[in-house]
């Protein structure tokens, strides 16, 4: 939603009684004033990232949500979503499901170029989804989104089958993602760091140059035609140049915002978004992200949460409520489910998740964590109760790193030593692939509740190529296992939203994880910029309407 950043606060309040649809057409509004009169073409418009810079502009390879972000603007995808949720056309005009779901004909546009001019046509889908499918691609998002299709056929050249090894009611949700975008096979052809540095799609803008631990400078493509169907407009983009800046520092974001040297930044933390309610000239742009709430997964798969009644001792001892609202100061709301609050089918419980240290002690006690050591510690069979919890300084906000230290300060009072130990990305994930962590933060965006079967089936705890598994709860529940691959096949909408919520109801209660809140999307703009929206998708910002009223 887009509003004056000074009423944010107002919003938040009676977030909760706005219906999801509402909310879900609020949070992806463009906030186009009309009174502003006609969009102007040409200029030059500065977007500042809090997001680790990107190793690789190729989403394929990995597949981030800071590729994401600078992605959108010039790769698209065969489908994308509206505000009300719905699949809409992009770069496939139609599709059609077999009866029995195992193969998918879509209908491809017959007039796009990508923009080193290889045409975009059949055997150009089946080039992308052979390269995310490529175990030296490394692709980890794009992979597992695409783990039911057995292979692709170009039945003619504007008619792309996918064959399933079984239906797939999220194929749709998953090829609107940016990290399923289609790119030219020509340059794909390329080494992988070629294309790292200058990915070639058919999008509005197109990647110039990359000066790293800088900026990524985007041009305009004049011949652009392809935009999705909820676009504003059509034809080229209306900016000449977009330049891509990396600013880890929220403060210097935020300055570099209000001094007019960028019109745009992202991950505005807390007390940015509060210092902005003071401005007349910036706005805000709120815009939740699909998928997974920001949650902590406790790893069932070792000592100590192999046992329930630890992993929701845990949960009782973490004041999560009181640490959100003093340190996200409004901006946060709390959440109780495992997914997004912008999915219709999210579960929430609140009363699983309450603040409850008496209960805590008793848990551990029945769990023969009964000696408490000189420290204060809970100890069984001399040894001590700890749950080593690696976090990324990458992908850590600063208040998130806060309520960390708050939940560490709270499970403490019933006997947990909770160690915190920053890592950097690469350090994180070498944690997480030699099974040493016992509790996680790993937000997970994807589109629709088949992230559910992403992070919690069973087999998400085997490794991708990339060498990243999903499940890093290490859930392994043949109950839930059944739920899950049963939805993920069934196509009738109310039967797979139950399926969904059984699911939810079991992960919740099995004390997997830890709700947080909504994985956070603020954006901060100056007032002067126009038709600014995030893609209904994965909350990305598209600059394609996007204009400088100066």
């Amino acid at each position: 939603m887009l509003h004056p950043a000074r009423t944010r606060r107002l919003l938040a309040a009676g977030a909760g009684l706005i219906t999801l649809g509402l909310l879900v057409a609020g949070c992806t509004s463009t906030g186009s004033n009309k009174s502003v009169g006609e969009p102007k073409s040409g200029g030059t418009l500065t977007y500042a990232s809090g997001d680790a810079e990107p190793s690789c502009l190729d989403p394929h390879v990995g597949g981030n949500f800071p590729q994401a972000l600078i992605s959108a603007q010039y790769l698209e995808s065969l489908v994308s979503r509206d505000n009300t949720g719905q699949i809409i056309p992009w770069l496939a005009e139609s599709w059609e499901p077999s009866a029995d779901g195992l193969t998918w004909d879509f209908t491809l546009r017959d007039d796009v170029t990508f923009t080193d001019g290889t045409v975009f046509d059949a055997s150009a889908v089946q080039a992308n989804i052979a390269h995310l499918q490529d175990p030296t691609t490394l692709s980890s998002t794009g992979y597992l989104a695409l783990g039911k299709v057995t292979g692709t056929e170009a039945v003619s050249p504007t008619v792309v089958r996918f064959t399933l090894s079984e239906p797939d009611s999220a194929l749709l949700e998953s090829l609107s993602q940016p990290w399923l975008a289609i790119q030219s096979p020509t340059a794909l052809e390329r080494s992988q760091d070629e294309n790292c540095a200058a990915p070639v799609g058919t999008g509005p803008f197109i990647v110039e140059s990359w000066v790293k631990q800088n900026a990524v400078t985007l041009v305009r493509n004049d011949d652009y035609v392809s935009p999705p169907a909820d676009a504003d407009h059509s034809g080229p983009a209306y900016l000449d140049t977009v330049i891509w800046r990396f600013i880890p520092d929220s403060a210097s974001r935020y300055a570099a915002l209000q001094s007019g040297e960028v019109d745009v930044i992202d991950n505005a933390q807390p007390d940015t978004i509060v210092q902005a309610e003071q401005s007349d000239s910036i706005k805000e742009l709120d815009s939740p992200r699909p998928g997974s709430s920001n949650r902590i997964e406790l790893n069932s798969g070792q000592a100590p949460f192999d046992d329930v009644r630890v992993r929701e001792a845990f949960i009782r001892s973490a004041n999560v409520d009181d640490a959100v609202s003093s340190l996200f100061q409004g901006t946060a709301t709390r959440s109780y489910s495992a997914l997004s609050s912008v999915e219709p089918t999210a579960v929430s419980n609140a009363a699983l998740f309450a603040y409850d240290p008496a209960a805590a002690g008793t848990l551990l006690d029945e769990a023969g964590w009964d000696e408490m050591d000189d420290d204060g510690y809970r100890v069984k069979d001399g040894v001590r109760l700890t749950v080593e919890f690696p976090v990324s300084t990458n992908q850590s906000i600063p208040a998130e790193q806060s309520v960390f230290e708050q939940i560490q300060a709270t499970a403490k009072a019933t006997g947990f030593e909770v160690k915190l130990s920053p890592m950097d990305l690469s350090s994180w994930y070498a944690a997480l692939a030699s099974n040493a962590y016992d509790a996680v933060s790993a937000p997970y965006t994807k589109v629709g509740p088949d992230v559910l079967r992403i992070l919690y089936h069973s087999d998400s705890i085997v490794p991708a190529p990339s060498g990243y598994f999903a499940n890093l709860a290490q859930v392994n529940d043949p109950a839930i296992d059944e739920l899950l691959t049963t939805a993920a096949s069934t196509a009738d909408a109310a039967e797979r939203a139950s399926l969904y919520s059984d699911a939810q109801d079991r992960i919740l209660e099995g004390f997997y994880i830890l709700p947080l809140y909504d994985q956070q999307n603020h954006f901060l703009l100056r007032g002067d910029v126009i038709g600014l929206r995030t893609l209904p998708t994965v909350a990305v910002p598209t600059l394609y309407d996007a204009w400088l009223n100066r």
